[in-house]
């Protein structure tokens, strides 16, 4: 059988709680584990069984979990305080980088490294490099 393409149903956050979207996608998340304490609660059996990948989570967890605690009134008094850390540290204007260079307070800095741990989600590389580019 020739397989023509696939289809891939990810959940929608509810407006309420988009914010975990953009959190999950912001490495943020791996210097601050209190955010990762909202997808235990939304559904700790499949946070355990995805190996803790907070992007990962947001594309399996069902519908339904995510409808109930867009409504959960004690889920969201962590969602907002967590959004408001989040929030006060990205729009913070207190930061080296903007007291010693703030005439680039609108460039963008990406800082590549393929032996890196950030997070025991995301894989290191160390080593494998070398065979990969024959």
């Amino acid at each position: 059988m020739y397989l023509f393409n696939k289809i891939t149903v990810n959940p929608q956050l509810p407006k309420r709680i988009d914010k975990l979207s953009v959190i999950a996608n912001n490495l943020w998340w791996s210097w601050n584990s209190e955010f990762l304490r909202l997808f235990k609660m939304i559904d700790i059996d499949l946070w355990e069984g995805i190996g803790k990948n907070p992007v990962k989570f947001l594309k399996l967890v069902p519908q339904e979990k995510l409808e109930e605690y867009s409504k959960n009134a004690e889920f969201l008094r962590e969602y907002d305080r967590i959004v408001n850390n989040f929030e006060s540290y990205m729009n913070s204007k207190n930061t080296l980088f903007s007291k010693k260079f703030p005439e680039n307070k609108n460039d963008l800095i990406a800082y590549f490294s393929a032996e890196y741990g950030l997070d025991e989600v995301m894989q290191i590389y160390s080593g494998g490099l070398r065979n990969t580019f024959r």
